[in-house]
């Protein structure tokens, strides 16, 4: 299971399709994490001002139909991962049958992630 941060409103935004975030045409892949420690890392890094929930997808990257590459973090992990560090990037579109679940990002009032909990 790879994890993906994502805003719950752009997950909602299309749910007929699957998903695409701008970094893909961006940067030509989908971010993703590969534990929840880094994810937790990487949406206080990343997403730390974003207003709404924030969510965690679970994806099953053995449902994509896509390539996925373990990459280091160019240029850098963000603070609290290790050196060396390997990122699931998803090179294409996360199709929503891959995604086996959902888990919102808990944040204190600074905007720091602290948790994964079960969504309802």
């Amino acid at each position: 299971m790879i994890f993906h941060v994502v805003p719950l409103d752009d997950w909602l935004a299309v749910p007929d399709r699957p998903y695409s975030p701008a970094s893909l045409a961006e940067e030509g892949f989908v971010h993703c994490s590969p534990d929840e420690a880094t994810t937790l890392a990487v949406a206080t890094a990343f997403y730390r001002e974003v207003p709404g929930p924030l969510m965690a997808l679970l994806v099953d990257e053995h449902k994509l139909d896509v390539l996925v590459r373990w990459e280091s973090a160019d240029p850098a992990p963000p603070p609290g991962v290790a050196p060396g560090t390997l990122f699931p990037h998803v090179y294409g579109r996360i199709t929503r049958d891959a995604v086996d679940g959902m888990m919102e990002i808990q944040r204190d009032e600074t905007g720091r992630a602290t948790g994964l909990a079960v969504w309802s």
